[in-house]
């Protein structure tokens, strides 16, 4: 049977198997909640986003509510942010709050986070007391940080405890405990009748093969791993992608201000926020502003998500081609010009581009501190005079060789030489002076680095073309 496609709705041999969210609803409409489950357990992980995505509103909340919450929570888990916000906002809060219920605790906190506020809270006020406590907790960390980033699905025991004390707590909660990603088991020390401040302090690492193999009379205290790593909760995602890079760990304990054991960071999980990030930098650098877009998204949503950004760029590029109106008897008389003045400010714009990206990434590791503009200004003049003198050289010739004038070839080499030195020292120090003005690099430096460098390209082509303009007419 499981080589059968498991939905009974007949047509379903002309069903393309490209298009699965045919299948997918087909299976709505017409299998069981068990054909359904099966259906899904054998659609391969990345085709689960684009079926569920195809569907329309109404069957999207089918499919949620036609699931068990453990299984919705799983499908959720396996789609992206904002498509996942998209279905939740589409759910009864006491729908959504069944499958809440049923996510990780760091989940939990990232799905509640992106959130309308007013959805936020009716769900909370649906869900376990207990998971909601938690879970906003969690939400008042920030999204970068181990905080942020933590699980609280993890074993701990005091101190004080034996060997027996933990076996018959594992076996009392097994059904529970099976649910955890278990790599290790953390001590905490107890409450102490002269300083209750100190319970819950880290302790060490319990290794459940010295918890197996030793007497049940034997006290937690004389088995566990003392000094054991851990960082605090204000902890930073690159200072943990560092922590990760020199230590080779699942995961790690979090602490508070007080040493208390208040969760772990895994090591996938910040893989999974260094991803993130980046994609978050890519989509603001290419102007989608409010964060990722999905084409399933309404229409007045994704316009004016982007028209926003569109509406400045034409703002700043009315400011870039003022300077060609102010040469326009130049290139009346050199008509070739024209044709070089776009090639010269995109190769501009492309060189500050690969500079900023170089910034920004440092800024993030660290590696670079926004105070160090001359620093960064003397690197990138060097790469900028490198590659400008090829480029230049490159274009020279292409307009020499078009229009057999060596001064044109001359002009166009020039500016294409200067231009770039100035894209790559602006596209390098750009990210640093927004820093300093607490303003987002990855957002503002793109558009202005592009009208400087198309205000800087056309002015040294036209301004030297008007020196050169009877070598050139002539």
């Amino acid at each position: 049977m499981a080589d059968t496609e498991p939905v009974g709705a007949e047509g379903s041999e002309t069903r393309r198997p490209d298009r699965p969210w045919e299948a997918l609803r087909a299976c709505l409409h017409a299998g069981s909640s068990a054909e359904l489950v099966a259906f899904l357990d054998h659609l391969p992980a990345g085709e689960m986003a684009r079926a569920v995505s195809r569907l329309d509103a109404d069957d999207q909340v089918r499919l949620l509510t036609s699931l068990p919450p453990d299984q919705a929570a799983a499908l959720i888990d396996t789609i992206s942010d904002a498509q996942a916000t998209e279905l939740m906002d589409l759910l009864p809060a006491s729908e959504a709050a069944a499958i809440v219920n049923e996510l990780g605790s760091d989940e939990q906190a990232d799905l509640l986070g992106t959130l309308d506020q007013r959805d936020a809270e009716a769900i909370l006020a649906a869900m376990d007391p207990a998971e909601a406590a938690n879970a906003r907790r969690l939400a008042q960390y920030d999204a970068g940080t181990a905080g942020g980033l933590m699980i609280t699905e993890f074993l701990w025991f005091r101190d004080d405890q034996t060997v027996r004390d933990v076996l018959e707590d594992l076996r009392a909660h097994a059904d529970k405990y099976s649910k955890y990603d278990v790599q290790y088991a953390y001590v905490v020390r107890p409450a102490a009748a002269r300083d209750e401040s100190a319970a819950g302090q880290l302790v060490g690492v319990l290794r459940l093969r010295d918890l197996l193999l030793s007497a049940p009379q034997r006290r937690v205290a004389e088995m566990v791993v003392r000094q054991t790593l851990s960082v605090d909760v204000d902890t930073k995602l690159d200072a943990l992608a560092e922590f990760f890079d020199r230590h080779q760990f699942f995961g790690v304990p979090v602490v508070d201000a007080r040493g208390q054991l208040v969760g772990v960071v895994r090591r996938q999980d910040v893989e999974e926020a260094l991803a993130d990030r980046a994609d978050t930098y890519y989509l603001k650098l290419q102007g989608i502003v409010a964060g990722e877009e999905l084409r399933t998204m309404p229409l007045v949503t994704r316009a004016g998500r982007r028209l926003a950004w569109l509406v400045a760029n034409v703002a700043l590029n009315l400011v870039a081609i003022s300077v060609i109106a102010y040469y326009e008897e130049t290139i009346a008389q050199v008509i070739a010009l024209a044709v070089f003045l776009p090639l010269i400010s995109d190769m501009g714009g492309n060189a500050g581009v690969q500079a900023i990206a170089v910034s920004i990434r440092e800024l993030s590791l660290g590696l670079l501190k926004p105070h160090e503009l001359m620093w960064v200004a003397l690197k990138e003049s060097s790469v900028g005079i490198c590659n400008g003198l090829i480029l230049g050289v490159l274009v020279g010739v292409a307009g020499w060789l078009w229009q057999r004038n060596a001064y044109l070839g001359a002009v166009v080499g020039v500016a294409m030489v200067l231009n770039t030195i100035v894209a790559t020292v602006v596209g390098g120090a750009m990210p640093l002076v927004l820093k300093r003005l607490r303003l987002d690099p990855a957002l503002a430096a793109g558009p202005l680095l592009t009208t400087i460098t198309d205000m800087s390209g056309f002015f040294f082509v036209l301004s030297i073309a008007t020196a050169l303009l009877t070598r050139l007419a002539g």
